[in-house]
């Protein structure tokens, strides 16, 4: 079950026990004290008053404030490593009604660099996370690892190789780049072992075209399409805590309280 329909059913179900309690329960058992001594409030009443508040509060943070995920994969490398614990903005991009996905009102739209949560066009029930390449209207062209947008070519400076494990403990080399976009600089990795033929793409309205930093180890827009409006869950921001899985384990301390760029 999806974790936010969980709560919502959770926060439904104690709340109307707690309703029910208040306008019913109680004035009976009042009435019951009156004769015969004190009456006890059932298991299900006590336990539903108390978590009701706390799981209507986790609801109301998780749909409209923000949402925290883990990073499963090192697609976003170096940006964002695997066993990262990210906050995610749900306001960013317009309040939306929570399950439903339905938008109620605009705040602003994603722009490029942004690293942005969605779900996944061919799977709702799984969220990617990649960073925004293509606006709605945007001709893009990848090709010979560089990326072009409406016929200019992104900026890239090298930074030096850069050692990760992809796989099963597969160790690689790449190449770590500053790419720019926008004037908003961010790290990649190439793998220039792996060869790429021209991609060409047009963003359709009302679309994104995203794609990750770890650009020869990501499955992005290149291979399965363009990102709706319509499944966008909001901008990553911020790394809370992060466990250091690809080296046996541990919290990796220099990560946590890190600002996603």
């Amino acid at each position: 079950m999806d974790f936010a329909l969980f709560l919502f059913v959770a926060s439904l179900g104690t709340g109307l026990v707690w309703v029910w309690d208040k306008f019913i329960g109680a004035p009976q058992r009042a009435r019951v004290a009156e004769g015969d001594g004190p009456a006890k409030e059932s298991r299900i009443v006590e336990y539903s008053k108390a978590f009701f508040p706390v799981i209507l509060l986790v609801f109301i943070l998780r749909s409209f404030v923000v949402e925290p995920f883990r990073i499963p994969s090192g697609s976003m490398l170096p940006s964002l490593h695997v066993g990262d614990f990210i906050l995610v903005s749900k306001f960013s991009y317009g309040l939306r009604l929570p399950i439903v996905n339905a938008k109620m009102f605009d705040t602003s739209s994603p722009s490029r660099g942004d690293v942005m949560v969605f779900r996944f066009p061919h799977d709702e029930s799984i969220n990617f996370i990649k960073r925004v390449v293509g606006l709605p209207g945007d001709h893009i062209v990848y090709e010979n690892k560089k990326l072009y947008i409406n016929g200019k070519a992104i900026a890239q400076s090298p930074v030096g190789d850069y050692a990760f494990q992809e796989g099963r403990k597969r160790n690689v080399v790449g190449h770590q780049l500053v790419e720019s976009l926008d004037d908003e600089g961010h790290e990649i990795l190439v793998d220039t072992a792996k060869p790429n033929s021209r991609m060409e793409f047009h963003v359709p309205e009302g679309h994104f075209f995203v794609m990750g930093d770890n650009r020869d180890y990501s499955n992005d827009s290149r291979y399965w399409g363009f990102v709706p409006e319509t499944l966008i869950i909001g901008k990553a921001f911020f790394i809370w805590f992060s466990w250091d899985s690809a080296s046996g384990g541990g919290v990796d301390w220099s990560r946590i309280a890190k600002v996603i760029n």
